[in-house]
């Protein structure tokens, strides 16, 4: 099967996946989503950073480095081959804290359906068993896969603002080893993780932060934005980072993750590039399915506007009433995030679209002003720039125009009402 085939299997939910236990209920502890990265693809050669990538995997294994937002007793990994060509078999899967780089300590394997072994067909999510495994927020982990034999090209969440690792092909099974020497490549890309659960105490529930690179954290480091700014990767400077640090601060039990791939867009898919599916094809499997979830904060759509083809606001504005509708089915909140200005970006700008800023203002007047959500945070009020409604402030801007810094992600956390999003929904 070819990955645009994949990729349209998984649009049309006929995707094989392994289902997870309800978590949803309201009493006792639970479980919840602490970390996620949404699948982007598994063909863009290079990473964010411009850094090569493997197209082909044979008998190695892969040290990513992940950091929960939220604490527990107990963990939980979820694998995905949503991109897959083929089908790919996980020989060995572990776990650890990462002391240093590659090199990790307190190892702990996990089991699928009570083996170390399993294989996960194209197009194809797996969840583990529940691990014994104290987990601490903002420590980060070392989850080790090892793939045995050949495989195809593997899925991937394309910019991850964060450095793992892996070994060469024909390295073996490194999964049990603690010392980072024969993981001898750098990536900074997420391959095959896209979600770790904990076992939290009742009353704590997951948000899911939900867009493009804006939601991702992206920071460009020239005016047409790529490739990334290396300085951000492994500080956490995501506006959901932010925001987990301020719900810690005041103590409200909360996970916030992170759904966001770079160039999304809400109505048109980008498959089978980094683009990933469109927000409303991918909403329920990186949003509403996520261990614990209450609510979404979606704060996308820039790119529907700026990258061809085109949206027109209308289409925009049809495509968060799905989502909406989506998330209502599911009894769960969302919540709209205005636009940020980039009238002055190359990228969704001045070069592919210049008249963008007035189908921007178009989509925020309609965020303001309709009922449908269950509330709205304006990301727009805090940081363009006051005296040019139409940019973003030069302090809290990338070079690029497009993105915000680390300063400007601080600001969009800031901008959330953290009582809205602290409400747990009605059992």
């Amino acid at each position: 099967m070819t990955a645009a085939a994949v990729a349209m299997t998984v649009l049309t939910g006929s995707a094989p996946a392994v289902a997870q236990p309800d978590d949803h209920h309201c009493g006792g502890d639970r479980f919840v989503a602490s970390w996620t990265a949404s699948p982007t693809d598994s063909l863009t050669p290079v990473d964010a950073a411009g850094t090569p990538v493997p197209l082909a995997v044979d008998d190695q294994t892969f040290r990513m480095v992940v950091t929960p937002h939220f604490g527990g007793t107990q963990v939980r990994l979820h694998l995905t081959n949503r991109f897959g060509a083929s089908p790919v078999t996980f020989a060995e899967v572990t776990v650890g804290e990462q002391t240093e780089g590659a090199a990790a300590t307190g190892i702990h394997a996990v089991a699928f359906g009570g083996s170390r072994s399993v294989t996960v067909p194209a197009g194809g999510d797996i969840v583990s068993d529940p691990l014994p495994f104290p987990v601490t927020a903002a420590r980060p982990l070392a989850v080790s896969i090892h793939v045995a034999g050949p495989a195809g090209p593997p899925t991937k969440h394309w910019n991850a603002n964060a450095t793992s690792y892996y070994a060469p092909p024909g390295s073996g099974n490194l999964t049990g080893h603690p010392e980072p020497d024969r993981f001898t490549a750098r990536t900074g890309s997420w391959f095959y993780i896209h979600a770790l659960d904990v076992l939290a105490p009742a009353g704590t529930h997951t948000v899911v932060a939900f867009g493009d690179s804006i939601t991702d954290g992206f920071v460009g480091s020239t005016p047409v934005g790529v490739p990334v700014d290396r300085a951000v990767a492994d500080t956490d400077s995501r506006y959901p980072d932010f925001l987990q640090r301020r719900l810690d601060a005041a103590g409200i039990p909360v996970s916030v993750v992170n759904a966001g791939i770079g160039s999304n867009r809400v109505v048109t898919g980008g498959e089978p590039l980094l683009f990933g599916p469109s927000a409303v094809a991918r909403f329920e499997r990186d949003a509403l399915h996520q261990a614990g979830v209450s609510g979404v904060l979606v704060q996308e759509g820039i790119n529907d506007l700026g990258l061809p083809p085109p949206a027109t606001a209308a289409q925009v504005i049809a495509g968060y009433e799905q989502l909406i509708d989506a998330a209502r089915r599911a009894g769960k909140k969302i919540w709209l995030g205005t636009l940020l200005p980039a009238s002055d970006a190359v990228v969704d700008g001045v070069l592919l679209t210049p008249d963008s800023e007035k189908h921007r203002q178009e989509i925020n007047t309609w965020i303001r002003t309709q009922r449908h959500a269950d509330g709205i945070v304006d990301f727009d009020a805090a940081l363009r720039d006051p005296g040019n409604h139409s940019v973003l402030r030069s302090d809290l801007s990338s070079p690029d125009r497009l993105h915000p810094n680390p300063a400007g992600y601080r600001a969009m956390a800031d901008a959330v009402e953290l009582s809205t999003i602290a409400r747990h929904p009605t059992c």
